[in-house]
């Protein structure tokens, strides 16, 4: 189901962005546990606590989403069935790389549910935002980026720092 599937669909289009942010985010929280699934399958044993923290972190998020979706007055939408990795996953070295890649990805959807919040989602958003850039920088050894969350491309001829927004 979608948004606009529940008869309290809001009519404030602040509001409808807010909800379909906060769809992303659910969306992506329900991607991230069932990657955890997998990282915590192959991950080697010294990191297996941090996944296992990772994956109980985003299904307690994965379940605030879902209340900010029905407060916005939309239907949650459920868990697929099964998620398409980015890459395989055969080893503890690819599982680090996926972790890395799905907390990527969360900070991505939470960096738009910033935009599009107001108030206490706001917040909450932008916490979601803090835990998956620590996590992801985490993951990958210490590196991380500038503005998580945010897709960083310079365009040709353009001054360096200048993002390239489509």
């Amino acid at each position: 189901m979608t948004e606009t599937a529940s008869p309290r669909a809001p009519k404030d289009p602040a509001v409808r962005e807010a909800l379909r942010a906060a769809q992303a985010a659910l969306g992506a929280e329900h991607a991230a546990v069932y990657g955890y699934g997998v990282v915590g399958a192959r991950v080697a044993q010294e990191r297996s606590a941090e996944a296992r923290e990772a994956y109980d972190a985003h299904r307690a998020r994965r379940d605030a989403m879902s209340r900010a979706v029905r407060d916005l007055g939309g239907v949650p939408e459920a868990a697929a069935a099964g998620y398409a990795l980015p890459f395989p996953v055969p080893d503890a070295d690819a599982a680090v790389r996926l972790a890395a890649e799905l907390e990527a990805r969360v900070a991505a959807v939470y960096a738009d549910l910033v935009a599009a919040a107001r108030g206490d989602l706001r917040i909450e958003a932008a916490g979601g935002l803090r835990e998956a850039a620590v996590r992801a920088v985490r993951w990958r050894g210490g590196g991380g980026v500038a503005f998580p969350g945010l897709t960083e491309r310079t365009a040709p001829g353009a001054p360096s720092g200048s993002p390239d927004r489509p």
